[in-house]
């Protein structure tokens, strides 16, 4: 979409699959990202879109076997990583690229305390003195917001809250100062108030350190508080991409609006109202749709939906969608028309 030199990612014609005993999961076909430096982009969509596999190629962690990256390049800062050698990439996992995972528990150890795992990682990627990496894990935990650093410095995992983990999973990512961020739905299992403060945090220092960052998510409201751009995924293809903006206020896929429709509204008479769930289940990746994946739970479906490869129609040059309902000859549907208005068409 963008021809620019400030992307710190560029991915092209990304193709992976998982072969399996039952057959071959097609869990991402055939996608474009681009990310500039310093920005901040959402991955949208339910589980199974296609979202954490993509995340995970960017560092080459998809599992092999059973995973295979059949197609596409990944170039990171102009580096192509699916042909690095290891001990290259090694370098860049956690230097320059850092990921946050979905779950805290799992990625500390609880075997050691909090201070040691950061000075540890810094350790790893920089040649210094453990003196200045332990100085340089606390200024991290200060900088996250934790209680107390020093003396939390010496304390296990478990004796952090959830949020707090998750700030200390953000210190560790943070404290070889990435690049790139990658944060895999980093407000699962947190209550609404720690998610509102872990987003805060991650755009503060997203704006403080200029860090691009890739945000992993089934929740639009998660998206749009610090996302400039927004990919809605499904059936590991990519429905619709646009600026924030465009993903809220102009959506063009129904996938978009479905999503958009589910989401509760807390002023006006919008209020009131009942979410508008979307029926049916994600398809099955181990006999996917032949045209659009989104096809047997799409109200706006035509046959040519259930048949033929979907094109991918520009609405503007920073907005894209794959929906035959976009093309110049598709016919007009007016309650189609009406949900472009996005979020603006609940009053």
């Amino acid at each position: 979409m963008e021809d620019n030199k400030n992307l710190i990612l560029d991915i092209k014609d990304l193709v992976i699959h998982y072969e399996t005993d039952d057959g071959v999961v097609e869990a991402v076909n055939g996608i474009d990202i681009q990310l500039e430096h310093g920005k901040t982009l959402g991955l949208v969509g339910e589980t199974g879109s296609g979202k954490t596999t993509t995340a995970l190629s960017i560092l080459r962690l998809v599992p092999d076997p059973p995973g295979v990256i059949k197609n596409g390049s990944i170039l990171l800062d102009g580096k192509d990583i699916l042909n690095m050698p290891q001990k290259e990439l090694e370098a860049i996992r956690g230097n320059t690229v850092s990921m946050i995972f979905q779950d805290p528990m799992t990625s500390l150890n609880p075997l050691f305390k909090i201070g040691d795992q950061i000075t540890e990682a810094i350790l790893t990627h920089h040649k210094i003195k453990k003196e200045d990496a332990k100085k340089r894990a606390l200024e991290m935990l200060k900088l996250v917001g934790i209680p107390s650093p020093e003396k939390r410095f010496h304390s296990y995992p478990h004796e952090f809250s959830g949020g707090m983990r998750q700030r200390a999973m953000i210190a560790m990512a943070l404290s070889c100062e990435p690049e790139l961020l990658i944060a895999d739905e980093p407000t699962t299992a947190l209550d609404v108030t720690i998610q509102a403060q872990v987003l805060s945090l991650m755009k503060e220092l997203n704006e403080r350190l200029g860090t691009a960052t890739i945000l992993i998510t089934h929740n639009l409201g998660c998206a749009s508080s610090i996302c400039d751009r927004i990919i809605v995924m499904y059936g590991g293809k990519i429905m619709e991409e646009g600026t924030t903006e465009e993903i809220f206020y102009e959506p063009h896929h129904p996938y978009t609006m479905g999503l958009l429709n589910s989401v509760p509204k807390v002023t006006g008479e919008a209020s009131k109202e009942r979410l508008v769930p979307i029926l049916g289940t994600p398809p099955d990746m181990l006999h996917p749709p032949t045209g659009c994946p989104f096809y047997p739970r799409c109200k706006y479906a035509m046959k040519v939906c259930a048949s033929m490869p979907v094109p991918e129609q520009y609405i503007s040059d920073t907005h894209r969608v794959s929906c035959f309902m976009c093309h110049p000859q598709a016919p007009r549907n007016e309650e189609y028309e009406s949900q472009k208005g996005g979020i603006r068409h609940a009053k």
